[in-house]
């Protein structure tokens, strides 16, 4: 069964790729991500093949990809979200 989470936001590879660390390392899906392909960030800032919980394709939450996924990517969870 799969996991759908609170929250998240679509995002086209090639800005994702602009964080120092970014890395597809722990790809689920044996694809290559294109630049113009979408990924999702999560509200735990996991990236994701999809709005699933399951397919994760970045998983390195760092305090330096969280200022990048709010300062650069203008990523925030909706307070009345994160309220629950």
């Amino acid at each position: 069964m799969t996991t759908l989470g609170m929250y998240c936001k679509a995002y086209e590879v090639a800005t994702l790729r602009q964080f120092e660390q970014w890395t597809t390392g722990v790809t689920v899906s044996a694809r290559e991500f294109n630049d113009d392909d979408v990924l999702f960030v999560q509200e735990d800032f996991t990236v994701t093949d999809g709005v699933f919980l399951e397919n994760v394709v970045f998983d390195q939450v760092t305090p330096e990809w969280k200022e990048f996924c709010k300062t650069q990517l203008g990523f925030e969870v909706p307070s009345h979200i994160t309220a629950n």
